[in-house]
């Protein structure tokens, strides 16, 4: 499989990245008028107020991104952003009449594209600049599509352009931290509903990335080797919580999950990243991934809204040993007719109260079609 990227600036100065395989080139580019869109960088748009606050109650940075206010809610299919241009008078985010897959710097980010400044030393009314990036990844041109029931093979070149993204945004001197995942469903507040993802590239590590990095170098400390495969295999020799598994992946709801139908997918080798994946590991996670989305759009009948994320190896300059490659997956329904609100308990204290049993909840999704 031969991976190609095209590289264009847009107007405004945002940079669009159309991923290509098998050789061939990307599609031509139109703008209204049908004349080729320029590829030198505009004046950057006028930032709203963009900026990181310190908490200092909870240690840790929260992120004020004005400008998001303004972004696209919910437009009607004729009318979506991240469709490919079919009407040169009414160009969209993607200035081609089609693509496989396309990256592209967000409209609406959360970071902004300044000098690389590291946030200061943490004190009470702390505020930094907040340099970083902010992507959206495109699966297909195909607006009504999901990314489980897209091909494998369109699956297999996905992880491969997550893959490139991270190995160029780690690279970047002002990014800690490269979070790959997607919000599917408008339950999760999802406001374009066009199959996509997106990256954030911190210029900090997330607090969720912290703590968990803290918590498997106390084990190691204490009882020696890495967290991961230790809960990896656990959850292997038991089997009771498992749902599918292949000889590079295994997906199981954990024992200590916090919501139903909570699924990790987790490599079975202890590899940091994307960039330590082989080719054939690679395959068996496109392969898992595939398989774990079908079950949940099979288990009742609807696209399961959900988050998918992504912990991998920071880019700090720092060694992480324990860290451990892995994809989580967080569905919002605790029954077929009934959403799980995280609310006072949850959003107030901090502690997760689980309505349902995980092993039964892993049952269900281990003989929710496609069976394995």
């Amino acid at each position: 499989m031969f991976l190609r990227r095209h590289r264009i600036t847009k107007p405004d100065g945002r940079y669009l990245i159309y991923y290509s395989f098998e050789g061939r080139l990307p599609p031509p580019l139109v703008v209204a008028g049908g004349q080729p869109a320029p590829a030198t960088a505009g004046p950057d748009p006028e930032p709203g107020r963009m900026e990181l606050r310190w908490h200092p109650l909870l240690e840790e940075w929260v992120i004020v991104a004005t400008e998001r206010q303004e972004r696209t809610f919910l437009p009607p299919a004729e009318y979506c952003p991240l469709c490919p241009t079919r009407d040169p008078s009414a160009p969209t985010e993607v200035p081609a009449s089609d693509y496989e897959l396309v990256v592209f710097e967000n409209r609406f980010p959360s970071f902004r594209r300044d000098a690389p400044e590291p946030p200061p030393t943490a004190a009470p009314y702390a505020a930094a600049a907040g340099s970083g990036v902010c992507e959206v990844v495109l699966y297909s041109p195909e607006h009504d599509s999901t990314l489980g029931a897209m091909p494998l093979a369109v699956v297999r070149r996905l992880v491969d352009v997550w893959r490139d993204r991270y190995r160029e945004l780690a690279a970047r001197p002002e990014v800690a931290y490269v979070f790959i995942f997607e919000n599917r469903g408008r339950e999760i507040g999802v406001t374009l509903t066009h199959p996509h993802g997106q990256i954030y590239a911190f210029p900090y590590l997330p607090p969720r990335v912290e703590r968990e990095l803290a918590a498997a170098a106390r084990f190691r400390a204490e009882a020696g080797g890495c967290l991961h495969c230790a809960v990896l295999e656990r959850e292997r020799s038991e089997r009771t919580r498992l749902v599918a598994e292949n000889e590079a992946f295994t997906a199981f709801v954990p024992y200590f999950a916090r919501l139903p139908y909570e699924v990790h997918l987790v490599s079975r080798r202890h590899r940091s990243s994307l960039l330590e994946l082989s080719p054939r590991e690679r395959d068996g996670l496109a392969g898992l991934l595939k398989t774990v989305l079908l079950k949940y759009d099979h288990l009742w009948g609807f696209p399961m809204p959900f988050t998918m994320v992504m912990h991998q190896q920071p880019t700090d300059g720092r060694e992480h040993p324990d860290c451990h490659f892995h994809v989580e997956f967080g569905p919002l329904y605790r029954s077929r007719d009934k959403l799980k609100y995280l609310a006072g308990c949850e959003t107030g204290a901090g502690s997760f109260i689980n309505d349902t049993l995980p092993e039964q909840k892993a049952e269900e999704l281990r003989w929710a079609e496609p069976r394995t």
